[in-house]
């Protein structure tokens, strides 16, 4: 297919480059700052840097959104696509109707509408394997749906159909499982700082942690800590060591006491 991003950020640093790889042509990559999509630009074969929005001409039959879920409507409005281009996002949390409707009212010519959202932690200098990432496909025609599933065929091997109100869910359990865990894990760094101790010395308990939860039936199964055994104790001793930091406290508390109710 030829193909071209719309955003040039972490996302499409990863997918523009594996769409290459895999026989897909990118024509050209879009970003408002062309400095951006001069970088990614580089990383591509033949692909033309831009910052302008009229593609009327283009050859393009696949228009990737890898922007942000913000940038997505101010971008479409004044997006020209050529017709019968399929227009597709790449986000976890935008319903595939708001593209639509986007759409219906901005385009002035047919255009599909589709979705296809990897379900992982995406960062631009850190080398993504994208045989396993979860591949999480919507369209509103079967065509446009066949498009998508064979181009995700030729990326991972993990590609489902998941409508919007799924993937929606997918995404707030991915902050649960991902964001929250990786903040915690800064927070975690800096009260040991304060005291001049390493980072690496709490790396093993993680590691163990992820290991568990991962080859649990549940991770709640595998729980542990003072929560847990109802450890009033050594709760108190530790919200006294927070007492000039009241919001860690207040993360503290409110952690443990959603592990005291699930367990009591």
């Amino acid at each position: 297919m030829k193909i071209v991003f719309l955003g040039a950020g972490n996302v499409a640093h990863h997918l523009a480059r594996e769409c290459e790889n895999a026989g897909h042509e990118i024509l050209a990559v879009y970003s408002r700052k062309k400095i951006h999509a001069d970088e990614l630009a580089e990383l591509l074969s033949g692909a033309m840097p831009t910052d302008q929005l009229d593609f009327s001409e283009s050859e393009g039959q696949l228009f990737f959104l890898t922007l942000s879920d913000d940038a997505i409507d101010e971008v479409v409005a004044r997006l020209v696509l050529p017709e019968e281009a399929l227009l597709v996002h790449t986000s976890g949390a935008k319903p595939l109707d708001d593209l639509r409707k986007l759409l219906t009212i901005y385009s002035d010519v047919p255009v599909k509408a589709g979705v296809l959202y990897p379900l992982q932690s995406i960062s631009r200098k850190i080398e993504l394997v994208w045989k396993g990432v979860p591949l999480c496909i919507e369209a509103e025609d079967e065509e446009a749906e066949s498009q998508l599933i064979d181009l995700a065929r030729q990326i991972s091997e993990e590609v489902y159909l998941v409508n919007s109100e799924e993937r929606l869910r997918l995404h707030m359990a991915a902050v649960f499982a991902n964001n929250f865990p990786n903040h915690l894990w800064a927070i975690a760094k800096e009260l040991l700082e304060q005291q001049n101790l390493e980072f690496d010395l709490l790396k093993p308990i993680i590691k163990e942690t992820l290991r568990k939860a991962l080859e649990a039936d549940h991770p709640a199964d595998v729980q542990t800590g003072p929560a847990r055994r109802g450890d009033q104790g050594t709760m108190s001793r530790h919200l006294s060591l927070l007492e000039d930091e009241p919001h860690l406290a207040r993360i503290y508390q409110i952690l443990s006491e959603s592990i005291m109710r699930w367990y009591l």
